[in-house]
């Protein structure tokens, strides 16, 4: 899938098969942290999870988008995180596109609560 500095990304037993969501959640979680120093951080994050909820989010005849889908985020992650596989991507020091994409997801992964039960 995707790897850290330190080590690869690996599926966790707890995690619903093929559910990328859990790990990117445990990986990118700290980046939020950077929110508070790096406001060009925040803004390209920002940015990243408005083109997110525009693309899976869909418009009803009143205009009022539907709550994001687990599993259509999900898959999205999924080819992201394959794209990145092929490339041969690793998560670099500073961020990158990929970086900002990946907490762009944790990040609405979190306010939407979908990891919640």
């Amino acid at each position: 899938m995707f790897a850290t500095p330190d080590e690869s990304y690996r599926p966790s037993p707890d995690e619903p098969a093929g559910c990328p969501l859990p790990g990117i959640v445990a990986a990118f979680t700290p980046r939020l942290a950077e929110f508070a120093f790096e406001p060009g951080f925040v803004a390209a994050v920002d940015q990243h999870a408005a083109m997110l909820r525009e693309l899976l989010y869909a418009q009803g005849a009143e205009l009022a988008p539907r709550p994001l889908d687990r599993e259509e985020l999900s898959d999205y992650a999924l080819g992201f995180l394959d794209a990145l596989t092929e490339i041969g991507w690793r998560e670099p020091v500073g961020y990158d596109y990929a970086v900002t994409r990946l907490t762009a997801i944790c990040w609405l992964v979190r306010e939407q609560g979908l990891l919640e039960v």
